[in-house]
């Protein structure tokens, strides 16, 4: 009798997801589209996410509320910061929520995101645009299977033919 495989560390998870806010507001969602391939173990997901996928099959469906410090953290007040527009490339997408990183002196990256822009100055923050809210998954697990070596190396699952990053 072969054992049931169960979501573990290293292991390439595919499932259908729906997020909600707390307040009801769909966010995402794969209906209607291809499942989600994640790496469990591999920081892919929102942790708290991933903490109560934990353990699960195939097959199994799930509601999971998972709060803003076990997702995107607490909204840091003051990471709001104005920049001039022309420090951006003139094809450069200026949507609210555009993300895009900047990289300092010493090489590190951080994520940025466009909250809003004028001819003259672009409004941007580091707090993800899902910091400080309440997150609800509804989820299906679809399929478990181990990640090959390249898998792991890169640190999250390539889709069928290969990697596509």
């Amino acid at each position: 009798m072969t054992e049931t495989p169960r979501i573990a560390d290293s292991k390439v998870v595919e499932i259908h997801f729906t997020l909600h806010l707390d307040g009801g507001q769909k966010v995402d969602s794969t209906e209607g589209q291809d499942p989600m391939l994640y790496l469990h173990g591999h920081d892919n997901i929102v942790p708290g996410l991933e903490a109560e996928l934990a353990g699960k099959a195939a097959g199994d469906k799930l509601e999971v509320v998972v709060k803003p410090a076990d997702a995107y953290g607490e909204a840091e007040a003051g990471a709001m910061h104005d920049v001039p527009r022309d420090a951006f490339p003139d094809d450069f997408e200026l949507e609210p929520g555009t993300m895009f990183e900047s990289e300092d002196e010493e090489g590190a990256v951080t994520p940025l995101w466009v909250v809003s822009a004028s001819d003259e100055t672009v409004k941007i923050t580091n707090n993800h645009p899902l910091a400080g809210q309440t997150l609800k998954f509804a989820v299906e697990v679809l399929s478990i299977r181990d990640a090959s070596a390249e898998e792991l190396e890169h640190g999250h699952p390539h889709g069928p033919g290969g990697h596509a990053h």
